[in-house]
């Protein structure tokens, strides 16, 4: 009981953090209908703007470690959103009329450029970082097993919540929110009707980078040590778990995260570590075969 609770604890944590990817992927096929498969490099772009604002930071004598997670997260989703404004710009938006498998070729090719800038710029080796928030609280001790609940991984639960709380507000009580639904409903008929259509698609892009900053920094926070390639796996995942939960739908978006981030660390603990990626697969493939539109997506209805 008390191991599987320690399980739960980890996989929430983790899920939460493919939740946050995962969000990013969604919204822009909600919107173009296009998978933006440089969007996991995005966020491992994020988690080396992190790490290089927290080691700034400090080197400027800023030991506070609120303060200096509040600016790391601003600074990081801040130019994260930059890098993700840059790829509508180069990757979609010439590539928009086109056939739909060019902007797809076009946005992995930016995944690879961005995975080279970053393996040229901060080297092939990984980067460790020490823990900032160690410590945390024992919820229970059975058979001399201790379920523990680390401040960390609360701070990463809490950070998410908050940060998919202020989204939802954004999509459903702003104008850029209805501007937003309204091109996911009909792009063309959204423009019609006076939306900037191509400023909506643009900031989609931005939050969708601003998210995935959030992601790198809570992923580094957690395990403390990063690489050029963690955009690669993390982005797979998450990708997966917008299609698990229902690409396009928001909280399906979560929900599959959740359920990717469980899977994957019961299958570690109870069976082998090496195959928790095939686990996760697994069971996606299956939901497909019986949800085909995943667990909260919709079916497209086709007008005549």
């Amino acid at each position: 009981m008390a191991y599987a609770l320690q399980q739960l604890i980890n996989g929430v944590t983790l899920g939460m953090i493919y939740g946050l990817i995962a969000v990013g992927y969604t919204m822009v096929y909600g919107i173009i209908g296009m998978i933006n498969f440089a969007h996991g490099d995005i966020f491992m772009v994020g988690a080396f703007l992190s790490m290089i604002s927290l080691l700034g930071l400090a080197a400027f004598g800023i030991t506070s470690v609120p303060l200096a997670l509040a600016l790391t997260l601003i600074f990081a989703a801040a130019i994260a959103s930059l890098y993700g404004w840059t790829v509508e710009r180069l990757a979609y938006r010439p590539l928009r009329g086109s056939f739909r498998l060019a902007p797809l070729i076009s946005a992995i090719g930016m995944s690879i450029v961005l995975q080279t800038f970053v393996q040229v710029s901060q080297g092939a080796r990984v980067k460790p970082m020490e823990a900032l928030l160690p410590g945390g609280v024992q919820l229970m001790d059975q058979g001399g097993f201790a379920v523990q609940l680390s401040w960390m991984q609360v701070a990463i639960v809490i950070t998410t919540l908050v940060v998919l709380a202020v989204f939802t507000w954004l999509v459903t009580r702003t104008s850029l929110g209805r501007s937003m639904r309204a091109c996911e409903q009909d792009l063309k008929m959204a423009g019609l009707l006076g939306i900037d259509t191509d400023r909506t698609i643009s900031l989609t892009f931005v939050i969708g980078a601003a998210l995935a900053a959030v992601a790198g920094l809570m992923f580094l926070l957690y395990y403390g040590v990063i690489d050029f390639y963690i955009g690669f796996v993390a982005g797979v995942k998450a990708f997966t778990a917008a299609v698990l939960g229902g690409i396009g739908s928001l909280p399906g978006a979560v929900i599959g995260g959740l359920l990717i981030g469980l899977i994957e660390v019961f299958w570690s603990a109870y069976f082998s570590v090496q195959y928790k990626d095939v686990a996760a697969f697994s069971i996606l493939v299956i939901v497909l075969i019986f949800m085909p539109t995943g667990i909260l997506g919709r079916a497209d209805v086709e007008k005549v």
